[in-house]
């Protein structure tokens, strides 16, 4: 696994700092050795570099001060101690550092009022494994394990899920003392789970927690800002039709959601492996879009009544997706992207599917998924 290129690009450092963001487990730690083996590495997970610094953050700069001008330095797991900020922005500016600062959770340094560096640091993240970072790419594998590196190349990542699940309650949850009831939050993963690809109804979920629909709000904050899942907000521009405003949230990995839903082996044909397939999709696009550098976003159609909708939309209704686990597409799975063309006249329709061959059907481009995701990674569906 060591050897596989990521698709994330840092040529910033060139002449800027980077902000490196990612969920535990990602590879975060794995590229940089790669990519930068001989530069200054400060990991704060080890608990003798941790204390040496939280004690006295300004022996950072002391050190730092013995380097070449302009010299590169790493930092991992900086929101430990927001503080070294403070320093390394003085570095930046009196002594022309570069620095890489490396994270699993922005939420410590957003909640502590840490310094951000006043914009001056670019933000990057690094997605779980992406289907062309990986040769032989196996598309049912991706499905059941998920796409953070070790699990997907096990055989069983049963006990490596679970110890993952373990180490964030423990080390982000419980640690920064981020919940008061570890129970009531962590039933709301397992519903946020249920709730996974879905619009967000948080009156429903408050009710299936036991809390209010204000912890609810607060508990996907958490989510959000540990890097743990995001939202994909609906297209909201009204034509013809009135719109869902809700979002969807989506958790970071598949293979994570699978775990809190006690899911084991999916079979291509069922419901489940529908709701798994189209996560996939919708991770791959948003990574697509964020190492590409897109300026399109990604979105949701879904009409007040229920009656359409559309998986994904990209840019201004540039393009519309849907996806569909079926080996046959029919009429019935155009429909929503058939209803949002009627608005948008101008935009390009896609399906991806399981079946074998591409073909056109009626003015709509449908897409095996390997090939459509070959197709994305060369750039040939989003145009940059």
């Amino acid at each position: 696994m060591n050897m596989l290129q990521r698709i994330i690009d840092l040529k910033e450092i060139n002449d800027d700092s980077i902000f490196l963001w990612g969920p535990r487990q990602t590879g975060k730690s794995t590229l940089l050795k790669q990519l930068f083996p001989t530069v200054p590495y400060y990991d704060l997970l080890k608990s003798d570099v941790y204390s040496r610094y939280k004690l006295k953050p300004s022996l950072f700069r002391d050190e730092c001060m013995m380097l070449d001008e302009n010299a590169v330095v790493i930092v991992d797991e900086v929101q430990k101690i927001p503080a070294l900020l403070d320093e390394v922005h003085w570095l930046m500016s009196n002594r022309g550092l570069r620095f890489i600062l490396c994270g699993s959770s922005a939420r410590k340094l957003k909640r502590s009022g840490a310094n951000l560096l006043g914009g001056r640091a670019i933000r990057k993240v690094l997605h779980p494994l992406v289907s062309a970072e990986i040769p032989d790419f196996d598309l049912e594998k991706a499905i059941n394990h998920g796409m953070l590196p070790r699990h997907y190349l096990m055989e069983n990542p049963q006990k490596r899920l679970q110890a993952y699940i373990g180490d964030y309650l423990q080390q982000e949850i419980i640690a920064e003392a981020l919940v008061r009831n570890l129970d009531s939050f962590t039933r709301f993963l397992e519903v946020a789970a249920l709730s996974d690809s879905e619009m967000v109804n948080y009156t429903k979920i408050a009710s299936e927690c036991g809390v209010s629909s204000k912890t609810v709000k607060e508990y996907f904050t958490i989510l959000e800002e540990t890097l743990v899942g995001s939202f994909v907000p609906a297209y909201t521009k009204v034509v013809k039709r009135k719109v869902q405003v809700a979002p969807k949230f989506y958790f970071f990995d598949i293979g994570i959601v699978n775990y809190l839903l006690h899911r084991n082996e999916l079979k291509q044909g069922t419901a489940e492996f529908g709701h798994a397939f189209e996560h996939l999709i919708i991770q791959e696009i948003q990574s697509y879009l964020d190492y590409s550098e897109s300026t399109k976003k990604l979105s949701f159609w879904h009409t007040q009544n229920n009656a359409y909708e559309v998986d994904a939309v990209i840019g201004d209704a540039e393009i519309a997706i849907e996806i569909k686990s079926s080996q046959n597409v029919t009429s019935t799975h155009l429909k929503g992207l058939k209803a949002f063309q009627e608005e948008h006249p101008s935009c390009k329709l896609f399906v991806v599917s399981m079946e074998q061959h591409p073909r056109m059907f009626n003015g709509v481009e449908v897409w095996p998924v390997r090939d459509f995701l070959k197709r994305l990674w060369n750039n040939k569906i989003v145009l940059p």
